[in-house]
């Protein structure tokens, strides 16, 4: 089958390099044609520090990538806050896009972007990097099937200690600090589990000994009809990176996976009990075995590629990415949440 030819346009986001390390290790599907480096721009960034995922790549402008020809698609890993300015011109180019997260500071222009491209029907993929995590794909799945009864209680926890002053330098250029840059993955995850909240409420606050407005310790409150989220994310807790988790309390069972994601050969595994009998398991404790994680973004990446070809809908709709942009901005202190009539 023809591979998808498609360029990336950025190095400065945080996943930039690993998104292309993915990208080039899925040759038979993707051929990357070239890199656009964006490392003259002013926004606050924190890339890695590791050049080798682009050895051997051609280094081009924006324009000479966007008239390569033949061009389908484009991973768009700048800076944060030139990641929404960079798709609207990927956009008015007819392009299909996987655009790292978050969707800017500026709701009404991800609004554009997003109203743009479902107007033009083309492929649009955020980013977020926990959308593949089969953990929790099983748990949305399961919630939305009833399999743990009536939701009342989600804990999230996205910390890490990490990046030195450095980071909290970076963080205090971002509005919203760690929950803008960090958080926004968990309120994907359960915007996808729940719907939208009926209010986002948050509470930003920096750690003793960083930058005051350096916003590196978020608590957020989701809140359901008969539920509430809390999600929590601080750039200076103590092995924060391994005790990430989502908990999930629901009128017939509580599932915990500590943590997130891991990649060290071992298997992801979660604790599942049940009150009752559900379709898959049965009333008590259960561990539940995913398998080892080996590339978190080549499932994402691959589902793109399905959805480009025309193969398969997009999992997540326009009207998802928006909400929770909106949740991420509410719960960055940017916008003020407004509720569903």
């Amino acid at each position: 089958m023809k591979r998808i030819k498609i360029g990336q346009i950025g190095i400065s986001h945080e996943h930039a390099a690993a998104k292309m390390k993915s990208l080039r290790a899925m040759g038979d599907i993707y051929e990357v044609v070239g890199v656009v480096d964006d490392r003259n721009s002013t926004a606050a960034r924190f890339p890695s520090n590791d050049m080798s995922p682009f050895d051997g790549l051609r280094w081009m402008t924006e324009n000479e990538l966007f008239a390569i020809p033949g061009l389908e698609a484009v991973a768009i890993e700048t800076a944060n806050l030139d990641l929404v300015p960079t798709a609207l011109r990927c956009m008015e180019r007819g392009l299909a896009m996987h655009m790292d997260k978050p969707g800017g500071n500026d709701l009404k222009l991800f609004g554009k972007l997003i109203s743009g491209c479902k107007a033009r029907k083309l492929p649009f993929q955020m980013g977020y990097m926990l959308r593949n995590n089969p953990a929790l794909q099983w748990c949305c799945s399961t919630v939305r099937k009833g399999g743990l009864g009536d939701v009342f209680e989600v804990h999230a926890n996205m910390s890490h200690d990490y990046g030195d002053d450095a980071y909290q330098k970076y963080l205090a250029n971002l509005p919203g600090g760690i929950i803008f840059n960090l958080g926004c993955h968990l309120i994907d995850v359960v915007v996808s589990m729940l719907g939208r909240p009926r209010s986002v409420t948050p509470f930003l606050k920096s750690v003793s000994g960083s930058p005051d407005h350096a916003m590196n310790n978020g608590f957020v409150v989701l809140e359901y009809s008969h539920a509430h989220v809390m999600i929590h994310a601080c750039s200076r807790e103590v092995d924060g990176l391994h005790r990430r988790r989502f908990k999930i309390c629901g009128t017939k069972g509580t599932v915990e996976l500590c943590p997130l994601e891991r990649f060290d050969s071992k298997p992801l595994t979660m604790h599942l009990t049940l009150s009752e009998d559900n379709e898959q398991y049965s009333a008590g404790t259960h561990t539940v075995d995913f398998g080892v994680q080996h590339d978190r973004y080549r499932d994402q990446l691959f589902e793109l590629a399905h959805v480009i070809r025309g193969e398969i809908k997009n999992p997540y709709t326009y009207e998802h990415d928006y909400v929770v942009q909106e949740a991420v901005l509410a719960a960055s202190g940017l916008v003020v949440w407004e509720a569903s009539p």
